[in-house]
């Protein structure tokens, strides 16, 4: 029983590693999936593993998920050119699979930075570590400086719903005193009636 369920599991692997991903047209040991508009979120997570041709270009990649290309040890051809790539900490992993590929590989060809604008139009392949790391910095200023305009804002709401609930309170306040004082002036009317009516009655017993 062991030995059939193992023996399921490896086919089914099988079929899953040579499966076409979707939204991409496979024939053979080629996997087209350019001009499809990919985001890195719709990106397929996994290719056949005997592919040996892979299109991603003219979509709108940015980056590549940490190591998506690395069993592919049959590629002969790989482009990725036509994408919008951000050059950021995101661009680590494509800027160091495309250092490891043969000179014979041309995947580097078109793939640029789109941006930041200080590294727009240069080839991710060529982008030197610490270019990569001030654009990381650049992207985590602009990150912390979101994080402080969002706490200035959260502190200006609640300052005004700390100011609207003084409000409330001495109005509040206002109204019981209101309320009390119109309770006892009806006391004190209540009280000088009955003791009118008990005069009266009074002498008109006498």
């Amino acid at each position: 029983m062991g030995r059939l369920l193992l023996c399921l599991l490896l086919i089914f692997e099988g079929q899953s590693s040579s499966a076409c991903p979707h939204l991409c047209y496979c024939h053979g040991s080629q996997v087209d999936c350019s001009g499809r508009s990919l985001t890195p979120q719709f990106l397929p997570t996994s290719f056949p593993l005997g592919t040996t041709e892979l299109r991603l270009h003219n979509n709108l990649l940015t980056t590549l998920p940490n190591g998506l290309l690395d069993d592919l040890t049959s590629l002969r051809s790989v482009s990725l050119h036509g994408n919008p790539w951000v050059c950021d900490c995101g661009v680590l992993y494509l800027r160091a699979w495309l250092r490891r590929q043969p000179a014979s590989l041309t995947s580097h060809i078109g793939v640029n930075c789109s941006s930041p604008p200080s590294l727009r139009g240069r080839l991710v392949v060529y982008l030197t570590e610490e270019e990569v790391l001030e654009s990381c910095q650049y992207w985590y200023c602009n990150l912390a400086l979101a994080s402080l305009v969002s706490l200035f804002v959260f502190v200006v709401v609640q300052a005004a719903l700390l100011v609207a609930l003084i409000i409330f309170l001495k109005r509040f306040e206002k109204m019981s005193k209101e309320a009390r004082r119109t309770t006892e002036e009806s006391f004190a009317v209540g009280e000088v009636h009955r003791e009118n009516e008990y005069e009266r009655l009074k002498d008109s017993s006498i």
